[in-house]
């Protein structure tokens, strides 16, 4: 049997007729003679279309859309109107009715629009399992670990969430700081809207301004038609601004502007585009240093950092690294179609020896290493790469330079990939430019 259909009506004739006539079509027809009536079978029963006089004995057919939509708000109303009434239709349109169709008018008149009703309906549903899907995907239970400090950063975030204040994500590269800037989004009243990330290292300089606010047909050459930017695809949503201690400081002051007003002018338009968009950065940077530096403007600083929150390194929750270690292998074992079933305790020891300078995105690419490899079902140690075996690996000091360890990490990851950039900046989490930037500091490039 096809959707329920609910008609509304009382005369007695028409209401059978309508009754038969969605029957034989393979619906599952149902009706009432009052709206009272109607919604009562609303309250329990699952209607995809209701069809319902615009005049009842006991509530004007107006009102009663409302109420429908109270019920069900995925459930779509076509409303009958007597033989020149239009402006009960319309009416009706306004208040949220599908569409109207005046009494006498062919069967499969009916019939068509009902269907294209319950198409609707069966849209409406699908975007909506599709937004669940999102907010299951990406809410904070998908953030695994136990530790004190990631509680700590959930838990926070998680109260943040609900509001729209600006929120400043600090953390080492590869802690999850994206992932913490999705679960608050779809965790939020925002959760419905775009959500749009951005890498501020990953785009030229000299483009970024355009792919951010875009621009009119003419503005310079090449602008042959109207770009959208990524504020405008954000508006109603929220925009995450990755590695925002990167961003030029001739920029800074265009995003500032539309931090404080929600407005900025296109390059080539003479009136300003309004945005609502919220805002959450993330920086692997000491912004209060880049401050002291020059680089990076104090009012700036404090419009995105109403709320900061700061995202341990793997190393500051090693008793997360076990439960880390079984989802990924879990979850990556799936998706490279391997069977998998555990890890040796050769594994899991040189796991928890090692400090993963490169946080959890390090850990989750070592795994997917050892998969790949992996000639059984369980991931033994000779899976791991040689650098889990070097001596003092497992105590490096704490008290290191902390560019000199990240000079060796990125070295030992573009080492990995037999000097492929691209690849390297993929696996750090960084942009080619941030890293073609370290490597010229180091006097390699």
């Amino acid at each position: 049997m096809k959707d329920p259909v609910l008609i509304i009506d009382d005369e007695f004739e028409l209401r059978k007729l309508l009754l038969k006539l969605l029957s034989l079509e393979g619906y599952t027809a149902l009706g009432a003679e009052t709206g009272t009536q109607g919604l009562n079978i609303l309250l329990n029963e699952e209607i995809s279309v209701v069809i319902t006089d615009v005049k009842l004995p006991d509530i004007n057919g107006v009102d009663l859309i409302n109420k429908i939509k109270e019920l069900n708000q995925l459930c779509e109303v076509i409303v009958l109107t007597a033989f020149g009434t239009i402006e009960d239709g319309v009416r009706a349109i306004k208040a949220g009715a599908f569409d109207y169709i005046t009494k006498g008018d062919d069967d499969n008149k009916i019939i068509s629009l009902v269907k294209r009703a319950v198409e609707k309906v069966h849209l409406k549903k699908r975007i909506q399992h599709l937004e669940k899907g999102f907010s299951e995907k990406f809410n904070f239970d998908v953030i695994t670990g136990n530790s004190q400090k990631i509680k700590e950063a959930k838990d926070l975030a998680s109260k943040i969430a609900m509001t729209d204040a600006p929120v400043l994500l600090l953390g080492q590269t590869g802690t999850g700081k994206e992932l913490f800037a999705q679960a608050i989004h779809y965790s939020g009243s925002r959760k419905n809207k775009t959500f749009v990330a951005v890498n501020c290292s990953a785009i030229a300089k000299d483009l970024l301004e355009s792919e951010m606010f875009g621009y009119i047909a003419g503005a310079f050459t090449g602008a042959v038609k109207n770009k959208k930017g990524l504020f405008e695809e954000a508006n109603s949503g929220t925009l995450f601004l990755d590695e925002i201690g990167e961003l030029d400081l001739s920029l800074q002051a265009k995003f500032l502007r539309v931090l404080e007003t929600n407005d900025f002018i296109k390059p080539g338009d003479t009136k300003p585009t309004k945005v609502n968009v919220r805002i959450i950065a993330a920086t692997n940077k000491n912004l209060e240093e880049e401050i002291d530096k020059g680089n990076f403007r104090l009012d700036l600083f404090y419009r995105i950092s109403v709320m900061k929150i700061e995202i341990p390194s793997l190393k500051e929750r090693k008793e997360d690294l076990e439960e880390l270690t079984e989802f990924f292998v879990e979850q990556l074992s799936k998706k490279l179609k391997k069977n998998i079933k555990s890890t040796s305790k050769g594994f899991l020891e040189r796991i928890r020896q090692y400090n993963f300078p490169g946080n959890i995105r390090e850990l989750r690419n070592v795994i997917e290493r050892a998969i790949i490899i992996s000639k059984g079902n369980i991931l033994s140690e000779n899976t791991l790469p040689k650098e889990f075996f070097e001596e003092g690996i497992s105590s490096q000091d704490d008290s290191a330079n902390l560019a000199e360890v990240e000079k060796n990490h990125i070295l030992k990851i573009l080492k990995s990939t037999d000097g492929n950039k691209t690849k390297a900046a993929e696996i750090l989490g960084i942009g080619l430019t941030t890293l073609y930037r370290k490597l010229q500091s180091y006097g390699i490039y």
